[in-house]
């Protein structure tokens, strides 16, 4: 795995981190976003477990490049998944999930570039 491999992967794990966490707690902002989508608080957790599988798998893919690759492909699924929920229900919200999935497909692509 090259430098920017690492780098990129580290950056979206702490993101993933970051959002799975503040879905766990029901962050006020994450509920708003939640609520315009129809997301219950029992869909929250389950969301926020998968981000925060995706970022373990992403640094436990520092030693083990199959571990990254495979969450990088399962945060690219999540996030066109997300996508996908906020065009259904004609929210305008959709850059953050847009920025996301950019970001976990980026990944994957220098992860398997450098496989």
């Amino acid at each position: 795995m090259n430098t920017a491999a690492i780098i990129v992967s580290l950056v979206l794990a702490l993101a993933m981190l970051l959002s799975g966490v503040f879905k766990l707690m029901r962050a006020p902002h994450i509920m708003k976003f939640a609520e315009s989508v129809h997301l219950t608080p029992p869909q929250l957790t389950v969301l926020g477990t998968l981000q925060l599988a995706g970022a373990l798998g992403l640094v436990a893919g520092l030693w083990y490049a199959q571990l990254a690759i495979a969450a990088a492909v399962g945060l690219v699924l999540y996030f066109a998944g997300a996508i996908i929920t906020h065009i259904r229900v004609s929210d305008p919200n959709v850059q953050g999930a847009v920025a996301f999935a950019t970001l976990s497909a980026a990944t994957l692509g220098l992860l398997l570039a450098t496989a």
